[in-house]
């Protein structure tokens, strides 16, 4: 999620981040600060992401994170595999017993 929210809107501070996913998410998902920031650095740690320090729409300092070339590469893969996924559980779901005869 992360790494699309970054695709879809450019570069973004921590907070932003947050806000974004559960703004899509039409406030299903509540993102955990605690976990954000691990999350983050780990992805900048792979080079997925890289951040930069500016100031944020209240003029505060903040840390700004916007995807590689190598985050856009694992964006695609992760897309890939989640199609994949969302497909099978799909078929599942469509399956009555006579198809299995």
């Amino acid at each position: 999620m992360v790494l699309k929210t970054l695709d879809v809107l450019g570069p973004l501070h921590g907070y932003g981040i947050a806000r974004r996913i559960e703004q899509i998410s039409g406030d299903m998902l509540a993102v955990n600060q605690g976990t954000l920031y691990p999350v983050l650095l780990k992805l900048e740690q792979e080079g997925a992401i890289a951040s930069e320090r500016g100031a944020s729409e209240n003029n505060r300092r903040a840390r700004f994170y916007r995807l590689t070339r190598e985050g856009r590469k694992q964006l695609q893969v992760e897309t890939q595999d989640w199609e994949q996924t969302a497909g099978i559980i799909a078929r599942f779901f469509e399956v009555k017993a006579e198809d299995l005869s």
